[in-house]
């Protein structure tokens, strides 16, 4: 297959079925980083938060039964091969959750309702990939350089240097996200949170045995929703010129499973922005996204999920970040700018 199949492209199809799974997850699990914090803060339930914590579960078992068979070396993904900044998780991270409280949703919950004919989400995807190859490459490239330069790490940043297996971490958060009783009772949201962990396997996977077999050199990686958002978008202008990959894979994996998820449920319809003070608060948003996820090296699937599968010291920071800063805008939100009730 490798002989008359470019690397590139099976890169991307491994990262499209796993975005298949992803997209379903949201249109038909309702799985959604937004609405978990949403519903955690200000409607008294915490199920979306315990499928998170099944989805994390699942990921870290996974990742640690490759890890054993020897079918994966996390440190060659680049969640452990450069140097960790705690101030660009946290300074990322909170810029990136309040630009997702004031977009309402992140890049992966921007695509998926993009898919179910959500064209207000067009603008976001759009910005949050301009900004984010803004910050990788263009003006502010130098900046982010200048403060965060990405130097090779001296030892992995993981907490597997202390001991701490992802069998251990992955069972541990398991427990936790089953302890409730209403959420073990709703099969649904666990089963679409497991599915979820499934895919980011697939994708440690799947590239790991790529950048085995390929004669060209090939990343070891797994879903995240920023960069991929602008390579997809370039691709899609240059594809002449460039080569697909996991992450433009990903991405038509999203669109294409929340698309075969909201038609399957009747729940597909396009829809736009009817007030520009709301496109206004969701441009402002993405571009705040697209910033804060390069400088914080992932999103609430980069951070939240894949580098937590290899226990990265800079996951639990960043998201922990990113919800502190969702929890600011959306006070912001409601109550207003003085934060008074």
């Amino acid at each position: 297959m490798l002989d008359t199949v470019e690397s590139g492209t099976i890169a991307a199809l491994i990262g499209l079925f796993g975005g298949l799974l992803l997209g379903l997850a949201a249109r038909l699990g309702r799985f959604c980083s937004m609405g978990a914090i949403e519903d955690a803060l200000y409607q008294g339930s915490d199920l979306r938060a315990r499928q998170w914590g099944v989805a994390i579960g699942v990921a870290l078992i996974g990742t640690g039964a490759m890890m054993s068979t020897g079918l994966f070396d996390p440190a060659m993904t680049a969640y452990l091969s450069m140097k960790w900044y705690p101030l660009a998780s946290i300074g990322g991270g909170v810029m990136f959750g309040y630009g997702m409280a004031l977009s309402g949703n992140c890049g992966f919950g921007a695509l998926a309702r993009l898919g179910g004919g959500d064209l207000r989400n067009f603008v976001i995807v759009t910005v949050m990939g301009l900004a984010t190859y803004v910050t990788l490459n263009g003006p502010l490239a130098g900046l982010r350089v200048a403060l965060f330069p990405p130097v090779p790490a001296s030892s992995p940043p993981t907490f597997m240097h202390w001991g701490l297996s992802p069998y251990v971490a992955g069972a541990v958060v398991l427990v936790v996200a089953l302890s409730s009783k209403a959420f073990r009772a709703n099969g649904k949201l666990i089963l679409w949170g497991a599915i979820v962990g499934l895919a980011i396997v697939s994708g440690w996977a799947g590239t790991a045995w790529l950048s085995h077999a390929a004669f060209e050199a090939e990343p070891v990686v797994s879903h995240t929703f920023a960069a991929p958002i602008g390579d997809a978008m370039f691709y899609t202008m240059t594809s002449s010129a460039t080569s697909l990959n996991f992450g433009v894979g990903s991405v038509a994996g999203v669109l294409a499973g929340a698309a075969i998820g909201s038609l399957f449920k009747g729940h597909f319809r396009w829809e736009a922005c009817e007030d520009p003070r709301e496109l206004k608060r969701q441009i402002l948003g993405a571009a705040l996204m697209g910033i804060g996820a390069v400088v914080a090296f992932g999103c609430t699937v980069g951070q939240g999920l894949s580098a937590m599968s290899v226990l990265a010291y800079a996951a639990p920071v960043t998201v922990a970040s990113i919800v502190a800063g969702a929890a600011l805008g959306l006070r912001q939100l409601i109550y207003g700018i003085s934060f008074a009730r």
